[in-house]
């Protein structure tokens, strides 16, 4: 075996579930080895809540993964969502120094520092500075402005924080397992980057994961991730509807959602009935189908207009020919695209992952923990040297746990 292969662990801590992946990395390619999930314990809304029940599904997780690719870890990209992340946009300019206005590296190097270098309230750490396309006097460029002739250098970041203790508390996680976070990949970037295509994020596209305990999305422009968020309402939350507006324990109001939930109401007939389990058992009943229908298309409704207000002027039909795409394993509720593409105007469809992907993950509840492999991998260079240069997240990770 070649001493350049290394074995990576992507892990997703969900509400519901765990998931975790082994990647065989040999520095050009990596390949999916292994897979290992659980149910999911105390984790409420993307957050752990639980440090020791968190700590057993995602190590027994990880267990099956390793398990499954008869390799151990080195080391993992763990997924972050919840709604304490926020994201602010900032940018910078420089006048370029040389005098025949050739850019150069270190022109390149102080504007992106500057754009990067606002300060964050106490308690906030960055998780990802998410670079925007350069622009040279105004005209913008899709690669690196070097050698170019101009007089002006633009760029922004969006950068996305969130809080340490939030964060630690994730890493905290993994590192009970020996095992080193080399990076935290937001789920809305690993999502959004298994689902859309080159093109599509060049033309304008929306990805909207939508998980158990919360939604993720991400606007890409111009081929780069535009706008991130996170709403902490998710697939729990129409079953939560059902179980109120229904008069039902947890269990069967998600037994109903599956089996006869739409977001779009479809039902006409008010005396049109379903039946619980359809077994006539004691305790089995009949509910209108039309009334299971108008709850979780009300609940579908008020998220998409709930990530259409998050978004603002930054989402507009006309710069996002790509339309919205769908993923998470709550994205596969009947007609939710439909009522996506009514929200926001634009086309909307289920997102797939790409056709190398193994049939047994090519389920969207799989899509964020594939994402968080390939787009850590594909990233790492980059944001590794300058976490390393500048002390970013990899010594703020080391100062979190200096303090506990």
């Amino acid at each position: 075996m070649s001493s350049k292969t290394t074995f990576i662990g992507a892990v997703e801590i969900g509400t519901s579930k765990v998931t975790a992946l082994v990647g065989e990395y040999t520095g050009r390619e990596i390949v999916i080895i292994g897979c290992g999930e659980c149910a999911s314990r105390g984790v409420i809304k993307g957050s752990v809540v639980d440090y020791r029940a968190a700590t057993d599904c995602t190590h027994t997780a990880l267990e099956l993964a390793e398990r499954d690719a008869n390799e151990r870890v080195d080391h993992v990209y763990l997924a972050q969502s919840g709604g304490h992340l926020e994201g602010f946009y900032n940018e910078a300019s420089v006048n370029v120094k040389a005098a025949d206005n050739m850019i150069e590296a270190d022109d390149i190097r102080t504007v992106c520092e500057l754009a990067k270098a606002k300060d964050l309230p106490l308690g906030r750490m960055v998780v990802h500075h998410i670079r925007r396309p350069f622009r040279v006097d105004g005209r913008l460029v899709p690669t690196s402005p070097e050698n170019l002739v101009g007089q002006k250098l633009e760029v922004g970041y969006w950068t996305v924080h969130g809080q340490e203790q939030r964060l630690a508390d994730n890493i905290h996680v993994i590192r009970g397992f020996n095992l080193e976070v080399r990076e935290l990949v937001l789920s809305s970037l690993a999502s959004g980057h298994m689902v859309t295509t080159l093109e599509e994020r060049q033309n304008g596209v929306l990805a909207i994961d939508i998980g158990a305990g919360t939604t993720d999305f991400v606007l890409y422009r111009n081929g780069a991730p535009h706008t991130t968020g996170v709403v902490a309402v998710g697939g729990g939350h129409f079953t939560n509807d059902l179980s109120i507006g229904l008069r039902l324990t947890e269990p069967q109001a998600e037994k109903l959602k599956l089996r006869f939930g739409r977001a779009v109401v479809q039902a006409r007939d008010k005396n049109d009935k379903v039946w619980l389990d359809g077994n006539f058992s004691i305790g089995d009943r009949q509910f209108p189908r039309q009334a299971i229908e108008s709850i979780t298309s009300a609940r579908a409704w008020e998220l998409m207009e709930v990530v259409k207000r998050r978004l603002g002027n930054a989402f507009s039909a006309d710069t996002c020919a790509g339309g919205v795409i769908l993923t998470g394993g709550s994205a596969k509720l009947p007609a939710l695209a439909e009522c996506a593409a009514k929200v926001f105007g634009a086309p909307a469809r289920l997102g797939e992952a790409p056709s190398w992907v193994n049939e047994n993950l090519r389920d969207p509840g799989y899509h964020t923990a594939l994402g968080i492999l390939y787009y850590g991998v594909s990233a790492q260079g980059e944001r590794a040297a300058a976490s390393r240069r500048k002390g970013g997240f990899l010594s703020s990770v080391t100062r979190l746990f200096a303090q506990t």
